[in-house]
């Protein structure tokens, strides 16, 4: 189904998307707060495009891997984690895996297990103490895996050109909660753990892969909407937010159905580096944006305007990024126009012109970015 020839060049990427492609992934993870680590194996359903493939290779950074194997045959695969990219080390290590003997044809698909650890200098993944958090009694974790960060949590083919579905466990302590980009689909217990099911049924590129874990609770704030935060903040949030199926609904009037299942939210600690971030099903908020009047919410109206502009419909490398972030701030003021009037939509708009103004006077007329 989704096995289609790309001939996307991403002179960011070290994978090799145009003769094995991942079509699916199945993630088990485990993360280790003392040791800043996540013990994981992924799963990989691959399908191979041309004839006489030998070797699947993908992106890697701050990865320690521990063995490759057959997922059906359990029979170990060779491979080599090569060295750091000689002229930028965000590239990371490419892993190259030989293909089984007999699925080096094309249309063959193999599939493929990686046993491998994070380490605690992994760019994805940010470490929270008890003490950095607002609860002050237990750790917290949140990736960011735009642009190319997804290669220090997963092994993967780390490009928007290339799309998959996925699903995971996570096992956490009982205490805590999970969340990912992507549907739950359920929890059960272990002793003193708890293991969180995902299911992501519409297939992303890896950026847009993401996992939290934290001492979280969750308000309703609309049929297809939860807000996810600490204790402290959890109502505040769902006030602020209350206008989010409005927004979904006035997105869907423009551009056509959501169809991602679910659209919630999760307000991370104040180190969070960005206003927001477009994750499926889970949008990542700063905390900052929560003034108490809701006039701030354009963040949120940008993020939900991703799930068409972006998470659908994608940038085929990092160099036309600006078309993700060109349509989804039209659309953006759009339901801006839509929720708070036409008046508001234009102040915005007026803003934006601004600091375009701004910005080419501080870098020319003449500067290509």
């Amino acid at each position: 189904h989704y096995c289609k020839m790309t001939e996307a060049v991403d002179s960011c990427s070290l994978s090799n998307p145009n003769e094995v492609l991942v079509k699916h992934w199945h993630w088990s993870a485990e993360p280790s707060f003392s040791n800043k680590i996540i013990s994981a194996t992924i799963d990989l359903q691959t399908c191979v495009l041309k004839d006489n493939v030998e070797k699947l290779v993908l992106d890697t950074r701050d990865l320690n891997i521990m063995d490759v194997y057959d997922t059906t045959t359990k029979e170990k695969l060779s491979y080599k984690l090569q060295s750091t990219h000689p002229v930028c080390s965000t590239f990371g290590s490419a892993l190259v895996i030989n293909l089984p003997s007999d699925s080096r044809a094309k249309g063959s698909s193999p599939n493929i297990s990686i046993r491998y650890e994070t380490t605690p200098s992994g760019a994805a993944v940010q470490w929270l103490d008890p003490v950095q958090t607002i609860g002050k009694q237990h750790p917290y974790l949140f990736t960011q895996c735009q642009a190319i960060h997804a290669r220090s949590l997963i092994p993967c083919q780390d490009t928007p050109s290339v799309k998959s579905t996925y699903s995971a466990e996570v096992t956490v302590p009982a205490v805590l909660t999970a969340l990912m980009s992507a549907v739950r689909d359920g929890e059960s217990v272990a002793s003193d753990y708890k293991i969180y099911r995902f299911q992501q049924k519409v297939p992303i590129p890896s950026y847009l892969v993401a996992l939290a874990v934290g001492a979280l609770e969750s308000r309703k704030i609309g049929p297809r909407s939860h807000v996810w935060s600490e204790a402290a903040v959890v109502d505040k949030a769902a006030y602020e937010f209350a206008e989010m199926e409005a927004m979904i609904k006035a997105a869907e009037n423009i551009v056509g159905p959501f169809l991602w299942g679910n659209s919630d939210i999760l307000i991370p600690p104040p180190s969070f580096p960005y206003g927001g971030m477009e994750n499926p099903t889970l949008i990542f908020a700063t905390p900052t944006i929560l003034a108490g009047d809701r006039s701030l919410v354009t963040v949120v109206a940008h993020e939900i305007a991703h799930s068409w502009t972006g998470n659908l419909v994608t940038n085929i490398n990092w160099e036309h990024f600006w078309l993700n972030e060109g349509f989804t701030r039209y659309l953006e003021r759009l339901i801006i126009s839509d929720i708070q009037g036409e008046n508001e939509s234009n102040l915005i708009a007026m803003l934006g012109w601004k600091s375009l103004q701004d910005a080419v006077d501080r870098y020319g007329e003449s500067n290509p970015l």
